[in-house]
């Protein structure tokens, strides 16, 4: 029998939202993780982008709280989440699975005026999606309370990590009820997640889809040998030969990714960078303009792409590869999904032949390196790296890495800043600048 999200046991408004959007058949993960969710069990699930997750977690949420919802309106789940463009795409969810439920929900993170958001607290909510800084904020300035939470959930566990956010989570997790059901979310099921699920898991099911070493078999990979010096020339040929309308280019840096931005628009290819340092106005500005095709080319950095959803995306330029390998097969993902095809492209110098090792060891494949006529490298060693040698380059770019992001800004300093938005004095206020609503997972 084929499995629809009705014979899933959510409720009939929820489908009907469903169906109106031409959802189906639930995707592997979302078979595997709902039921489980909706039987109260804590969950740890592993589970790539692209595959559904975010609809694993919101629905059964939405399906416990509309059966229980009363009264007044407090803080009842909390989803927790490294940025905040993926907390815009969770919310953007939520009003579309949502559209015929009664719940309110809103979205708090920094880099915003946070009266909107406080005007939405004050207001009753029964979901709250939030980054950890913006929420911790709001939480010692007596805005937010989430001592009536019935359900958390930590999605992108493995970023949050990366990211340095694990204080801050503990710190949070001290604020909600010790009885509650929790969902931890991650791509890889690492030792250091599983740390994490001894402390705020209690005798989770987990639920894993897929090798969680896997890449699509929708994308096709690609790989160039160059110099690094020529990199942004072969960017250049690529995207014009190739005749690429549009493209995501992964960066290793802010300042990597705003320097090819201008080589790109150099070179009369409408581009836009999109990482940490940009204001949240101008993210989301780049971001629908890439979209909507106003723009061909989005260049960003690992964090940033978080939460950046395009269904049909046909093209992904790794300009830098990643010091994670596992972030390679994040990165990929943003291109083959839903059944659709897609090209990933990386750009390899002879300084990162351990990096691109450590991805063909991961993947379990090979990727053949091609020349580009004209790009040939004037230096590439025939020696493959050392494991030693491997280590020492990852740890030579976490390093660069942690020189580029700087110190932490204090808390409450985002709240300091004057907003650059002009926002409307009642009602309940989106944060973010208006973007059409994502219309997948």
């Amino acid at each position: 029998m084929t499995k629809t999200f009705a014979n899933l046991g959510l409720s009939a408004d929820i489908v009907k939202a469903l169906d109106e959007k031409g959802y189906k058949e639930p995707t592997p993960i979302q078979l595997k993780a709902i039921p489980v969710v909706l039987d109260g069990r804590d969950v740890l699930a592993a589970a790539q982008t692209g595959t559904g997750k975010t609809a694993a977690f919101t629905l059964p949420i939405m399906h416990q709280l509309s059966k229980s919802s009363s009264g007044m309106r407090r803080v009842k789940a909390l989803i927790i989440t490294p940025t905040r463009e993926l907390a815009a795409q969770i919310q953007d969810n939520l009003d579309l699975y949502g559209k015929h439920l009664s719940l309110q929900n809103t979205v708090l993170f920094g880099g915003v005026n946070q009266r909107p958001q406080v005007l939405d607290l004050k207001a009753g909510v029964d979901i709250v999606v939030a980054t950890p800084g913006r929420l911790l904020d709001l939480c010692e300035q007596g805005f937010c309370r989430l001592d009536a939470v019935e359900m958390l959930v930590l999605d992108e566990a493995d970023r949050m990590l990366d990211m340095g956010f694990v204080s801050d989570i503990r710190k949070i997790v001290e604020l909600l009820p010790k009885k509650r059901q929790t969902l931890l979310f991650s791509a890889t099921f690492s030792k250091e997640i599983r740390v994490l699920t001894k402390e705020f898991l209690n005798n989770p099911v987990s639920v894993e889809v897929d090798s969680k070493n896997a890449t699509a078999q929708t994308v096709k990979q690609r790989a160039y040998r160059c110099d690094g010096a020529s990199k942004a020339n072969l960017a250049v040929t690529l995207i014009a030969k190739g005749k690429w309308q549009q493209v995501l280019i992964f960066t290793r840096t802010k300042h990597g990714a705003d320097k090819l931005t201008k080589h790109l628009i150099a070179s009369v290819i409408n581009a836009a960078a999109i990482h940490g340092g940009k204001s949240q106005n101008s993210r989301v500005q780049a971001l629908d303009n890439f979209k909507a095709g106003r723009v061909r080319v989005l260049v960003a950095t690992d964090i940033a792409a978080r939460g950046i959803d395009i269904s049909q995306l046909p093209h992904v330029l790794n300009y830098e590869l990643p010091n994670v390998a596992a972030d390679y097969i994040h990165r990929i993902g943003r291109t083959g999904r839903a059944g659709q095809e897609g090209e990933a492209v990386s750009l390899v110098c002879d300084e990162e032949r351990a990096f691109f090792q450590d991805i063909e060891k991961l993947i379990g494949q090979s990727i053949e390196l091609e020349i580009q006529k004209g790009y040939a490298p004037k230096v590439w060693s025939t020696r493959m790296p050392t494991t030693h040698e491997v280590q020492k380059a990852r740890d030579a770019r976490r390093i660069e890495m942690l020189k580029e992001r700087g110190p932490r800004p204090a808390r409450g300093s985002l709240e300091k800043r004057p907003s650059k938005r002009k926002f409307s004095g009642g009602g309940r206020s989106r944060p973010s600048a208006k973007r059409p609503p994502n219309r997948k997972d």
